[in-house]
């Protein structure tokens, strides 16, 4: 019975002595953490999604804690109104951020960009751009298979059954960039959603030569540059065959919408343009005739 009493006696005082090591080593090399960093936690939507650029919700308040300035940094989630909050908490001021939203860079319908074989692999975007170009003559185009689908954790992009190209919808887009990082093909972008939602781009990314380009997709860009002579704002860029907008630069005006020969540049919610009337004298001649 002694025997008995001595082993438990004997790991009691073991243990209580590595109670005792472990206190003294937790208080030694103990942090103490901001306690801002819980309040500016708990001011933002608790997405934990990365479109901030760090890991989740709590590294990017203790990134803002620790920053001398919040310019660098935004909740794509949370939009102005949470950074206006971590502002407040932090005793700092927010920078005004314009709101954005992913576009797909790619109108190759399946009427635009007709199919020339057929994929028979794992429905994995990043899988098929490893092993072939795609299953149309453009191998910069999207291939349909929803990687940016799966990634998204607002149910905010879907692939259309019919043209096999996703669609964003707008009300649900917190311009994460999850969708962007999903696709292989980077034809996903962020961009400024625009007063009242309106937006210009050129909705292609193939950067081969006009005639290659306009055989393998009738609504591809051919690089003509006519979008470029009638930019007034100097928003347009052609590179690699390509034209880009600048959405910083771009004031809507639409010149380039006009001029563009394929239908590469998309205008989104825009009013109705006005009809142009005939000139007067072709007016006159159909009258006599």
């Amino acid at each position: 019975m002694s025997v008995i009493l001595t082993a438990v006696a004997t790991l009691g005082a073991i243990g209580a002595g590595s109670a005792g090591i472990l206190y003294l080593i937790s208080q030694k090399f103990k942090v103490e953490e901001d306690p801002r960093i819980q309040e500016v936690q708990d001011a933002l939507p608790a997405a934990n999604c990365g479109g901030c650029g760090f890991p989740g919700c709590a590294a990017f308040a203790a990134a803002c804690v620790k920053a001398e300035s919040l310019e660098e940094l935004n909740c794509p989630v949370g939009g102005q109104e949470t950074m206006d909050r971590v502002a407040a908490i932090l005793g700092q001021t927010a920078s005004k951020t314009a709101k954005k939203i992913a576009v797909v860079r790619c109108s190759g319908t399946c009427e635009e960009r007709p199919r020339l074989n057929l994929y028979d692999g794992a429905t994995n975007c990043s899988i098929a751009a490893a092993l072939y170009g795609g299953d149309t003559g453009c191998s910069f185009g999207c291939l349909g298979l929803g990687d940016c689908e799966e990634s998204c954790a607002f149910d905010a992009i879907h692939i259309n059954p019919e043209t096999m190209l996703p669609e964003v919808v707008e009300d649900k887009c917190t311009a994460c960039g999850a969708c962007v990082k999903a696709c292989p093909k980077d034809i996903i972008e962020l961009r400024k959603q625009g007063p009242k939602s309106r937006r210009i781009y050129v909705s292609c990314v193939n950067k081969d030569k006009g005639a290659v380009a306009k055989k393998a997709c009738n609504v591809a860009c051919i690089g003509c540059g006519k979008c470029q002579q009638v930019c007034p704002f100097d928003a347009i860029t052609i590179e690699n065959n390509l034209a880009y907008i600048d959405d910083d630069k771009c004031r809507l005006c639409r010149k380039c919408v006009v001029v563009c020969p394929t239908h590469s540049i998309l205008e989104l919610h825009f009013p109705p343009r006005k009809e142009t009337p005939p000139p007067a004298k072709e007016e006159a001649a159909n009258a006599t005739a």
